[in-house]
């Protein structure tokens, strides 16, 4: 007896949790990105090590380049008053170089950047075409219900933010997810704003351009 696991992205590794111990002697076809397959054991530490990797890749560099550019606004769920946070950081970069219109949802702030801060999306004056969420990885499905529930087409899960299961259960609601990036470098490297490495260029431009 034999299942099949498509491995896509062989080198990109996390540590999610391993399939329970399998029978002795079953079987595992496993195709790998160059289009090779082989037989292993479903118990084996290699079968453990391949069901740990990432296989959900989400919208590639081009398609994120659409995304921004269509874009005319964004909310940030899990949005903090405090500087020390990230999304603070990315908010006020949001405000100050780029075109979009920004709001803030966080059920304990009154404002953020000086702007109004809105207790969930539902709340929002607009449907706003990327959610940008800092929340805890466990946390996203049920941040995905709530962006399907206010009709927003993207959600976009920041930076060092991973949960596979809640990704592949986004698209299924129809929804286009990017997980695991943040929208200020994405922006900013589309925009001129950093190398494609990711290095500061010390420039703030609108300017349209990739690299």
């Amino acid at each position: 007896m034999s299942t099949a696991t498509t491995i896509t992205d062989p080198d990109a590794i996390t540590p999610a949790a391993t399939q329970a111990d399998a029978a002795p002697g079953v079987t595992e076809t496993v195709q790998l990105a160059n289009g090779l397959s082989c037989d292993v054991p479903a118990d084996s530490p290699l079968a453990k090590l391949l069901h740990s990797q990432r296989t959900w890749i989400g919208p590639d560099a081009k398609a994120r380049l659409k995304i921004l550019r269509a874009a005319k606004s964004v909310a940030i769920v899990g949005a903090s008053p405090n500087p020390a946070r990230s999304s603070y950081f990315v908010g006020t970069y949001l405000q100050q170089s780029s075109d979009y219109t920004v709001y803030f949802v966080n059920p304990n702030a009154d404002t953020i950047l000086g702007e109004k801060a809105y207790p969930d999306l539902a709340s929002l004056p607009e449907v706003p075409d990327i959610v940008v969420v800092f929340r805890r990885g466990s946390d996203i499905p049920a941040v995905i219900d709530d962006v399907v529930a206010s009709g927003a087409p993207t959600i976009w899960v920041q930076l060092g933010i991973w949960n596979q299961d809640a990704a592949e259960y986004g698209e299924s609601k129809g929804l286009t997810v990017v997980m695991d990036r943040c929208i200020k470098i994405e922006h900013a490297r589309f925009n001129g704003g950093l190398h494609l490495l990711g290095f500061d260029t010390g420039q703030i431009t609108a300017r349209k351009t990739i690299r």
